[in-house]
């Protein structure tokens, strides 16, 4: 029996995971009463008794909670953006390489990606790691998100009985074009620069779209449209969550893979510029399918099991 702790079980993410695994005749859930939640040395138990603990927290909670563990047999998998570039600590996306599968399987440090860096990290890390494109190509991604992205400040905001008009439409934000995922967007991808990530969030709960238009003539490799989508399916080759797909009616909608742990990749344009999207639900590959398939990795176990 698996002995499970979330830490922020009452958040977005936190909450996913708790409904996905505590259907599970395999694992053991440790939990905390209402007044015991932000008790620290409650906490600390809970963390140092668990074989597998969830971080659904802000970034220096997350910190703190990983200070709290002396138990070196636990495997802690951060759903926040504070260990997502730390060297010392898996990036889980085991998609990505044989590299980033085998050190999820061997590490007890995980740090869970973000559900706009997924999208991003599945079109251009393929491109960057077979050379196709340069380290140094200015990349742009635009991306929609449905709202409960925004965590449970956010989708109160959004399902409020009377709310602001501007609610009804597309917002772009991270105006100052300093995104939390731009640093693991440029890190794990090997860039040299920084991408310009316009992220919009709508007025719909959940499913995401992320775009990244490439010209033809600034590849190193000059591929055409089928050319890049036959890469990504020799990349992704074998793997049960990433695919590469078709979209036939002429648009692309962001909630197709709602309630799934899958990410989709599509490819589009014209001879002379490609629109690659990833498609996937911002809280299932986004956030919590991807931690409990990180936690399935890392546990020798069944990739599929509550996915």
């Amino acid at each position: 029996m698996v002995k499970v702790f979330i830490d922020g079980k009452a958040g977005t993410t936190g909450l996913r995971i708790y409904e996905r695994l505590e259907k599970r005749d395999d694992v053991s859930i440790i939990s905390l009463s209402e007044s015991l939640r932000k008790d620290v040395s409650a906490r600390k138990d809970a963390l140092n008794s668990a074989d597998v603990a969830f971080l659904c927290l802000p970034d220096d909670a997350a910190r703190e909670a990983v200070s709290l563990v002396e138990n070196k047999a636990v495997k802690i998998i951060d759903a926040s953006t504070a260990h997502r570039t730390n060297p010392d600590w898996a990036y889980g996306f085991a998609e990505l390489s044989k590299e980033h599968r085998k050190k999820i399987q061997t590490s007890n440090r995980i740090a869970n990606p973000g559900c706009y860096a997924s999208g991003f990290i599945a079109l251009v890390y393929p491109l960057i790691a077979s050379g196709v494109v340069g380290e140094d190509y200015p990349f742009v991604c635009h991306a929609v998100s449905g709202y409960s992205g925004a965590g449970n400040k956010g989708i109160a905001q959004y399902e409020a009985e009377e709310r602001d008009e501007g609610l009804k439409s597309p917002r772009l934000y991270a105006l100052s074009l300093a995104h939390k995922h731009i640093p693991e967007m440029t890190k794990v991808c090997g860039l040299t620069k920084k991408p310009i990530f316009n992220p919009y969030i709508c007025d719909f709960y959940n499913g995401m779209a992320v775009n990244v238009p490439l010209f033809v003539d600034g590849m190193k490799t000059p591929l055409s449209a089928k050319g890049v989508e036959e890469l990504y399916r020799e990349h992704y080759k074998g793997s049960r969550f990433v695919t590469v797909g078709k979209e036939e009616s002429g648009f692309i909608s962001a909630n197709t893979l709602n309630g799934t742990n899958g990410l989709e990749i599509l490819v589009n344009g014209n001879e002379g510029q490609i629109l690659l999207t990833a498609r996937l639900d911002n809280l299932g590959k986004g956030a919590s399918g991807a931690a409990i398939q990180n936690m399935n990795i890392a546990l020798g176990l069944d990739e599929w099991l509550s996915l």
